[in-house]
């Protein structure tokens, strides 16, 4: 008997990516205990999330050769740049006329931390389906966007002293050695490369059971508009400004998400400025809200623009 599980899962846009990450998060909303009886088992679907995403990240860094990496390292950094910005702007905007308290309940906090980084695992997964070399190697840099400091930097919050460096050269320091051994030996880099596929669909189902359906129902409609609001905004930004410097992909679609370490940025920033401590608890169940729409829309999105690019592409040679 063969069931064609992988066969299936391709169909789905973004599926090696989404169709795990939404099995882990309906065990983590309805038998979560499941997920915990230690071991082998909790180590590898409920833990494995950061070790195998930086395994992922290292093995990228391998794939990029030291005469072509400016093009990948450009498109990455174009990516968080316009991010960043976007956020920023929303947030300036919004805080200017409405204060700290923000719009339709969503605070200053919650938009800047759910627009300002994005889900880096599922940006690799994206880029590694929908993209080439350079969409991958940019991941390298998008990465960057992880934790709290760009959250911070746009509220203006106080305790930038304790500036995140180490957590930033954390980040780098797998991407840099896998470039190291990718560019000294090209057998070694070949044998990383061929490994990059099988990581997704694991590391894809333990972000999965970090999220729990019951944190949409919680941050209610708030909650829901911010995370489609992420997808869409930053989402085209990106998609509209890469065909501007290079070309229309599908992938540049795929930074429309709220990473999923954005949880424990309002602790951090009301930890900064406790001015902003009545909206800790509404802003993280709408980041969480976000984090786990913008999971969802994004690869759908991503997969739509490249069926509608490719048929444009074939319009044109017929």
């Amino acid at each position: 008997m063969n069931v064609p599980i992988l066969r299936t899962m391709k169909k789905v846009p973004g599926g090696m990516m989404v169709v795990p990450l939404i099995l882990g998060a309906i065990i983590n909303t309805f038998i979560p205990q499941s997920l915990n009886i230690g071991g082998f088992t909790t180590s590898l679907f409920k833990d494995s999330a950061m070790p195998l995403i930086a395994l992922f990240l290292f093995i990228m860094g391998s794939q990029i050769r030291y005469n072509q990496a400016r093009r990948p390292l450009a498109k990455g950094a174009v990516s968080l740049l316009s991010k960043f910005f976007v956020g920023l702007i929303i947030t300036l905007v919004v805080g200017y006329f409405f204060g700290n308290k923000g719009i339709f309940g969503i605070s200053t906090m919650a938009l800047m931390a759910a627009f300002a980084c994005n889900n880096t695992g599922l940006y690799v997964a994206l880029a590694e389906e929908y993209g080439d070399a350079d969409d991958q190697g940019a991941s390298t840099i998008i990465s960057l966007s992880a934790g709290a400091f760009f959250t911070m930097l746009a509220l203006g919050a106080s305790g930038l002293a304790d500036f995140p460096i180490m957590s930033i050269v954390a980040v780098i320091i797998p991407i840099i050695i896998g470039f190291v051994i990718g560019n000294l030996d090209e057998e070694f880099r070949k044998f990383l490369g061929s490994g990059k596929h099988i990581l997704t669909p694991f590391f894809s189902f333990a972000l999965g059971t970090g999220m729990n359906f019951a944190d949409i129902i919680h941050s209610g409609l708030p909650g829901v508009c911010l995370g489609v609001a992420v997808v869409f905004i930053t989402g085209f930004v990106n998609y509209y400004i890469h065909a501007i410097f290079w070309e229309k992909k599908a992938v540049n679609f795929a930074i429309g998400t709220t990473a999923g370490n954005q949880l424990a940025t309002p602790i951090a920033v009301v930890a900064a400025d406790s001015a902003l401590a009545p909206y800790l608890t509404s802003a993280t169940t709408q980041i969480a809200a976000s984090i786990i729409v913008s999971a969802i829309l994004c690869p759908f999105m991503v997969g739509y623009l490249d069926k509608r690019l490719k048929k444009k592409q074939l319009k044109k040679q017929n």
